[in-house]
Order: C-alpha cells, then sequence, then structure tokens
C-alpha cells in the first residue's frame, strides 16, 4: 500500500492556507472605504446622475422602499451600488488626497 501521508499533509497545508484566505474576504457588496467617506461626507458637492432605466426592474420604488428602511438618502444608494460595481469590473475612481491638493 503506498504511502499517503505526504499527500495528506499537502492537503492539510492547502486547507489552511483556503481557510485563511476565507476569514480574510469582506462582503463584496461592502463600499470602499474611500467611497464610505466621500458619501458621508456633510460637504461633499454632488452632480445630478439623469439615465434611463428600464421600467420593470422598479430601481425608483425599491431605491425609495430602501430609504425608508434604511433612513439612507436616495443618492448615497445609487452612488454606493454604482461605484460597487464599476470597481468590481475595474474602473475605480481617480480620487486626489486632501494632502495632494494642498501641496
Amino acid at each position: 500500500m503506498p504511502d499517503l501521508s505526504h499527500h495528506a499533509r499537502q492537503l492539510r497545508e492547502l486547507a489552511d492556507v483556503l481557510e485563511a484566505q476565507s476569514g480574510s474576504l469582506r462582503d463584496p457588496y461592502a463600499p470602499h472605504p474611500e467611497t464610505w467617506e466621500i458619501v458621508s461626507g456633510r460637504h461633499t458637492s454632488r452632480g445630478q446622475l439623469n439615465y434611463a432605466v428600464p421600467d420593470a426592474l422598479q430601481l425608483q420604488r425599491r431605491v425609495r422602499r430602501y430609504n425608508a428602511d434604511s433612513g439612507m438618502a436616495h443618492g448615497d444608494i445609487v452612488a454606493l451600488a454604482l461605484d460597487i460595481f464599476l470597481r468590481a469590473k475595474g474602473y475605480p475612481p481617480n480620487l486626489k488626497s486632501p494632502q495632494a491638493e494642498t501641496s
């Protein structure tokens, strides 16, 4: 019978690595810390975002319901959702740090 202890040790090491990685995974729908800071800022300048979206998705109704349940502003809901989606697709914002602007 072949000695399987080497393979068992390799499998245990792999399981340990995978377990460590799963513990470090964050919620994929959690806003990026920089985005959260901008959205929650009191003096954040804002612009209007107008796009035609399918009525069948009931996005306006759903955003209003989420606002009623969470108290989060309509614009913040949309900003967070779009930022999470665009970052996931490889399109992060080009944010400038406050220190870079004053230099």
